[in-house]
């Protein structure tokens, strides 16, 4: 009978390269396992405290599959090198199995059907929209200032705490918000990566935030269930009922924690609704279809496309501004409050932002002729006209012969002050005539002085200007690594190893094992004149196709040839 372990490297052996790679993924072995061939593999998978870790975390279905008599097929099961492809568990994942069920046995009964959710009341309805109104306008904020600087991670994975208090400073969370449930949330829409040490707003995160609400919540709410785990998702690619989700995970000690992760986002984006119940525009995600915004609309609040133009130099919109119009209306003006009725305030400082991210006062006073229903007043026409007046006036190149970064100006004084600023020391800006030169790069140079608040314009080799953008943005959202690109080197290994096919390759591999371990073995052997003679050995060494090992019954050592050898059997 051909045991587990050699069954297991055989069926390793026959996957393709992706195959293999989804298997060790999928059991979570490092790319670094020091396995020298297939049979290495089997044992390590089938080793009792790595059988543990896989059963540990398996949802409450497939652990039903492997407690079930018959065995219940499951193709999971067999990727992950628990069961054979008949749904038979290898012996030592049955024992681990027969042991688990008498320590927790309602973990492995399949789980009872729930009643059909009611609908929540209309109470309860507009309290969820209000609560995804509130999150889809903080995580715009979040994603915005994340494009002009990214959101540094620590080690652990969490936002650092100096970025957090930059993101409060400025408005982009209030006291209530968990950045990292916001975040979470835009990781499964592809709205922003979780690169290795920082967030980064993807192309769809930027398109995100011009997108009307419902639009915003529809990306959110599909993203949100398409991440859900395994044990959470209905084969059609649904959700399960939420009222069930607590014991989805019935082994794994993480779950809990996990899970509540899960509720808070549900929660705040109007997804998930008291035990029992559903909103009605959550039916459809949890059917597997298209998300339906239509019954959350009829709960937001009305947006607008006009604001009041103030003397004060302030904008207030009397209602949600259209997010397309509050994103270009932010990149030339400080919001000051964040409710749906919002204050603006224009400063020098904030119209030069717009302006040196590619604004002219021609296009800022077009946009607040027609956003305005009270025109421009004469004290904003004026800064507009004076910031733009005075925007440019130090100017950043590249010299074309040296590849040095020059920057120069009209304005002496304001040279003298740019080189003895201690703020812009990093750059090294030595004097060259009536010019300043670095060895940094031109928009490192650019940005530096834009972030200390000169008026700087970037040129290009023919002395134009040119539109220098800062997005801080990752593009579109990066292919998961491939398994198969993963564990290159180890499938190499492993192929490279003792074959599977045939007696050899578990002859070689038993007898290696009995070098290893100086353990005593039978060995029978056949004779050059066909007859067959059993040894027992006490292995020693192998190598130049022989093995070595002390004969204890004839006190002698002996040299077998591998190629003589029929079987080795411990004693």
């Amino acid at each position: 009978m051909v045991s587990d372990e050699r069954a297991l490297a055989t069926w390793l052996a026959g996957r393709d390269d992706d195959g293999l790679a989804a298997t060790l993924a999928a059991r979570a072995v490092p790319p670094s396992a020091a396995w020298h061939d297939f049979f290495d593999a089997a044992e390590a998978l089938l080793d009792a405290a790595s059988v543990d870790r896989a059963l540990t975390v398996l949802a409450r279905p497939a652990l039903a599959a492997l407690a079930a008599d018959p065995p219940a097929p499951d193709a999971g099961l067999v990727t992950l090198a628990l069961t054979t492809g008949d749904g038979r568990p290898y012996d030592a994942v049955a024992e681990r199995v027969a042991e688990l069920v008498a320590a927790h046995p309602a973990a492995f009964s399949p789980a009872g059907p729930l009643p059909s959710p009611a609908p929540a009341d209309e109470r309860t309805a507009a309290a969820a929209a209000e609560r995804a109104f509130t999150a889809a306008g903080s995580l715009a904020d979040v994603l915005m200032a994340a494009l002009h600087a990214p959101i540094a991670r620590t080690g652990a994975g969490t936002v650092s705490a100096a970025d957090r208090k930059r993101l409060a400073e400025a408005g982009a969370i209030g006291e209530t918000d968990d950045l990292e449930d916001l975040l979470a949330a835009a990781g499964a829409a592809g709205l922003a990566v979780a690169a290795e040490r920082a967030w980064l707003v993807t192309d769809a995160g930027e398109r995100w935030l011009t997108a009307p609400t419902t639009e915003r919540w529809t990306r959110v709410a599909e993203g949100f269930r398409d991440a859900l785990p395994r044990g959470l998702r209905t084969p059609g690619g649904g959700a399960t009922d939420p009222a069930g989700w607590d014991d989805a995970y019935p082994l794994d000690p993480h779950w809990p924690d996990r899970l509540a992760r899960i509720r808070r986002v549900g929660t705040q984006w109007g997804l998930l609704a008291q035990p029992g119940t559903e909103f009605a525009w959550t039916a459809a995600l949890r059917e597997g279809l298209p998300a339906d915004p239509s019954g959350m609309a009829a709960h937001l609040p009305a947006e607008i496309d006009r604001v009041y133009l103030q003397a004060d130099l302030t904008a207030i919109a009397p209602g949600p501004l259209s997010p397309a119009l509050d994103l270009r209306l932010r990149g030339i003006a400080q919001r000051e409050s964040r409710a749906q009725a919002s204050t603006y305030r224009f400063t020098a400082e904030s119209l030069g932002a717009g302006m040196t991210e590619g604004e002219t006062a021609e296009s800022i006073t077009a946009f607040l002729t027609e956003l305005s229903l009270t025109g421009i007043p004469q004290p904003l026409a004026y800064l507009i006209e004076s910031t733009a007046s005075r925007h440019g006036l130090v100017r950043v190149g590249t010299e074309t012969a040296s590849g040095r970064t020059r920057v120069s100006t009209g304005d002496p004084a304001l040279r003298d002050t740019i080189a003895v600023d201690q703020a812009l020391r990093s750059l090294g800006l030595l004097p060259d005539g009536d010019a300043l030169v670095s060895r940094a790069d031109r928009d490192a140079v650019y940005w530096t002085l834009a972030d200390a608040r000169y008026p700087v314009v970037a040129v290009d080799p023919r002395g134009a200007p040119e539109l220098v953008r800062r997005r801080a943005a990752a593009g579109a959202p990066p292919a998961p690594a491939s398994p198969s690109r993963t564990y290159e080197r180890l499938i190499e290994v492993l192929r490279g190893g003792h074959g599977t096919d045939g007696e050899t390759g578990w002859l070689e591999r038993e007898l290696e094992q009995a070098v290893r371990g100086r353990s005593e073995i039978v060995v029978a052997v056949r004779m050059p004149d066909g007859s067959e003679r059993a040894f027992t050995l006490e292995a020693s060494g192998l190598g130049g196709g022989r093995l070595r090992g002390r004969d204890r019954a004839a006190d002698i050592e002996r040299t077998l040839p591998v190629s003589s050898i029929i079987s080795v059997r411990p004693t």
